[in-house]
């Protein structure tokens, strides 16, 4: 064997480990929930200015916030492992299967939130490096930590640091608060609860394993099936706000009220129609309900 194809035998095994390694890094961070929370952020940015936003501090505040907000989830993925790991959700994630340790994936989220930070105060705002670090902290603390393990309203009351996005984007551009922008925090807090019940009873069976105090399993299943239509009830109403403040124009109000009409379609056949997929086919659409509404607000916004 030649020393050249010695170094290439070494070297693969070595590429597909590193490549394996970052994978695990890349999963804790929950891309895909992060790449919903960047949306509405960009789209705070974008109802922000009058214009085009600029194009600077939209690139560094999506990097402050997309890291800020992968801290959270890391953070996340290390005080939950030991739930983690009794759930088949949640069971072949990094650290209950041993891809990174618990101190690794720590150090990940420091090193995370620490770069996010300094990259908002410093190219975005003092302001928006303050309230994205508050969302982290409620997020992986507040709600994970305590909320999550103290009462079945976890999710209603910790969900406003999931719904923060769109306010951050909003002060990137601008440096300070503004009513427009709670009203899509309101958007996005409403439609937490109906989102994540809607999995907490497909997932029924692992929550009582762990012995967290989801509504369904302290409320039973139709009481979390009535709490997520009448929770879709209310979200209908909060997005009119936007329309009705003079926020949004029609496009708006058309649009958002065909797919709120969908969300609600699907919340009551959960409710009074269901089976064995309903709990499922309201959590992905809710998904795909609030990427739409935040799509139809940025066109409403320039096109209109």
């Amino acid at each position: 064997m030649t020393r050249a194809s010695t170094i290439n035998n070494n070297t693969v095994p070595l590429l597909t480990t590193i490549k394996y390694q970052w994978h695990a890094y890349y999963q804790l961070t929950k891309p895909k929930v992060i790449l919903l929370l960047l949306l509405t952020a960009v789209v705070g940015m974008c109802l922000a200015s009058p214009k085009l936003p600029n194009i600077s501090l939209l690139i560094w505040g999506c990097l402050g916030i997309g890291m800020l907000s992968s801290a959270g989830a890391v953070f996340n993925h290390c005080i939950d492992h030991n739930l983690d790991i009794k759930m088949a959700r949640t069971k072949r994630r990094p650290i209950p299967q041993g891809k990174v340790s618990l101190y690794q994936a720590a150090v990940f989220g420091v090193l995370l939130s620490l770069v996010g930070s300094l990259v908002l105060w410093f190219l975005v705002n003092p302001l928006t490096a303050a309230l994205t670090f508050v969302s982290m902290l409620g997020y992986a603390v507040v709600y994970t930590l305590w909320l999550k393990r103290a009462t079945p309203q976890n999710i209603v009351i910790g969900g406003i640091a999931g719904a923060a996005p769109p306010l951050l984007g909003w002060t990137t551009m601008t440096g300070q608060l503004d009513g427009n922008a709670l009203l899509l925090v309101m958007i996005i807090f409403t439609w937490t609860p109906p989102h994540f019940w809607a999995l907490a009873i497909d997932r029924v069976g692992d929550y009582k394993k762990t012995g967290l105090p989801m509504l369904p399993v302290t409320h039973g299943v139709e009481f979390t099936k009535t709490m997520i239509l009448l929770y879709t009830i209310l979200l209908m109403a909060v997005g009119l706000l936007p329309f009705l403040t003079g926020m949004s124009g029609w496009f708006y109000f058309v649009g958002s009220s065909l797919i709120n009409w969908g969300f609600f379609y699907v919340a009551w056949q959960l409710k009074f129609s269901p089976k064995k997929r309903s709990p499922m086919a309201v959590f992905k659409y809710s998904i795909y309900h609030l990427m739409i509404l935040f799509i139809i607000l940025l066109f409403d916004h320039y096109l209109m």
